[in-house]
């Protein structure tokens, strides 16, 4: 089954949702697609003013996820997304545009900063995040999954931490039947 994954690599929740994505992902024999949601341009100008140094080095990361997904190179996208969660999320460093340098070289991706000083790809990025925005939403933020046979992305699921591995294949057994569900908009409780 194809799942498109749509992220923005600064949203911490968003990692853990990815984490347990990548371990359901063999169990459940899934091929995972990963793709630009960008916090950026959901939030415009509204950005505080101590987050704007790590949306720009997001903004510059997500160019780099969106030119590695036009070369079909799905596993470098993984890869590079799993180098900047391990130095920043695992760390509890911010994004910063040093550590996208590093994990885009620890990836073994050749010449990043080619691409990631390339606001060409901005346009793509664009697309991505208004493909997702305009599956899932309004009033939605990232992450936005598709998962295949689906009309319409879901946002989420938001994961407070990665679940062992009997709840995390519950939970994605969970959410394929709500996520394929034309009727189905919402579930939702408060952070604790």
């Amino acid at each position: 089954m194809d799942v498109t994954y749509f992220f923005d690599p600064a949203c911490p929740f968003t990692w853990r949702t990815s984490r347990w994505l990548v371990a359901v992902a063999p169990e459940r024999n899934l091929t995972v697609r990963w793709r630009a949601f960008s916090l950026s341009i959901l939030n415009g100008d509204d950005i505080p003013e101590r987050y704007r140094a790590v949306a720009a080095a997001s903004s510059r990361a997500l160019r780099l996820v969106e030119a590695l997904r036009a070369d079909h190179r799905d596993d470098d996208v993984a890869a590079f997304y799993t180098e900047m969660g391990t130095r920043t999320h695992e760390a509890g460093t911010p994004l910063s545009d040093e550590i996208v340098v590093q994990a885009a070289t620890a990836a073994g991706i050749a010449d990043p900063e080619a691409v990631l000083d390339d606001a060409s790809w901005d346009e793509a990025v664009r697309e991505s995040h208004e493909l997702a925005f305009g599956s899932a939403g309004p009033d939605i933020g990232s992450p936005v999954l598709l998962v295949e046979g689906a009309a319409r992305a879901v946002h989420g699921p938001v994961i407070g931490d990665v679940p062992a591995r009997e709840e995390a294949l519950a939970i994605w057994d969970a959410v394929v039947p709500l996520a394929r569900s034309d009727t189905f908009f919402t579930l939702q409780r408060g952070h604790s």
